[in-house]
């Protein structure tokens, strides 16, 4: 089980370490892939150089605009205090408790029931519910989501999951165009490459086999890693959201509602989907592959929840 004591601070540092370490393990294999799509091209430090300035690029665009972009493909609007002043009041006192400034507030028109938190760190971060989330539940529960997204906000999930969808959004493009670049010029497209002597010809052949089993492996790679630190986040989210409500049973009864709720949400889609507080994207029930899966079992994390309520 989580531990229930993980300090705020040890998870924010921890969260900041592990940003530096996977970003820096993409980075490098990035890099590789770069260097492998420069080899069939001919220009090894040309197109190793592009991959990188690319995934540099991608990073920077989303550590500052990751969440007007979610926001824009959710489909979501500012929270107005007149219409939905519980939700407001919800937020800004949670905040509090949490020591972190207010989110700013965003719903989704959408019968369906999720929340998500997105930002780059506390000062510019959102929590965005539906409205179905909102007419769904009651107090204590929207509380223990919203006690959830504020602790991915005070954490810093928010970042770290950019950053890491990024990452991976970004091997898997170079991944794909490294194996179609085999196809457009044949795996023995860099002829001329070789051309100089048997020695070289046989480097650029090794290359070119360890750049393909790379460009096969990577993508599966850094989706496992995403998933399973996603899965993590989650659960510490779940455990840091019940010491600012200090009430399990709110999170644990509002889970049990959302794992009952079948219902899409029309507004996510596979970029959005690790962001929610569920899954969005697939029936509860079904058969899905759990190495993959970005969200742990709800059943595994009421179940959690329960033993901390027992325990308190």
């Amino acid at each position: 089980m989580q531990p229930v004591n993980v300090s705020f601070y040890d998870a924010i540092a921890s969260n900041k370490r592990r940003s530096i370490v996977l970003c820096s393990f993409f980075i490098l294999i990035i890099g590789a892939l770069g260097m492998a799509f420069g080899v069939v091209l001919g220009d090894p430090g040309f197109a190793t150089g592009l991959a990188l300035i690319f995934a540099g690029g991608s990073a920077w665009i989303s550590y500052y605009h990751s969440d007007s972009m979610v926001l824009a493909m959710s489909g979501a609007r500012p929270v107005v205090h007149e219409q939905y002043p519980f939700l407001d009041n919800v937020i800004e006192g949670l905040a509090i408790a949490a020591g972190v400034p207010k989110p700013r507030a965003y719903i989704i028109e959408d019968t369906a029931m999720n929340a998500f938190a997105t930002g780059r760190d506390p000062q510019h971060a959102v929590v965005c519910v539906t409205s179905g989330l909102l007419t769904r539940l009651n107090r204590a529960e929207l509380e223990g989501v919203i006690a959830h997204e504020m602790s991915h906000v005070q954490n810093y999930d928010i970042r770290f999951m950019s950053l890491v969808v990024v990452m991976v959004g970004v091997i898997t493009l170079l991944s794909d165009w490294f194996l179609r670049s085999l196809r457009w010029r044949g795996v023995g497209g860099s002829r001329r490459s070789g051309s100089d002597g048997r020695g070289g010809g046989a480097a650029v052949l090794v290359f070119l086999v360890i750049g393909l089993i790379l460009a096969i492996l990577a993508p599966i790679v850094a989706a496992l890693i995403q998933a399973a630190v996603s899965r993590q986040r989650e659960f510490m989210a779940d455990a840091n959201g019940v010491r600012l409500t200090r009430y399990p049973k709110g999170l644990a009864d509002a889970l049990r509602k959302l794992g009952a709720d079948t219902e899409p949400l029309e507004a996510a889609n596979k970029a959005t989907a690790h962001l929610y507080i569920v899954s969005p994207l697939m029936a509860h029930g079904g058969r899905v592959n759990s190495w993959f899966s970005t969200h742990p079992p709800i059943e595994e994390r009421i179940k959690r929840l329960e033993a901390m309520g027992a325990s308190a």
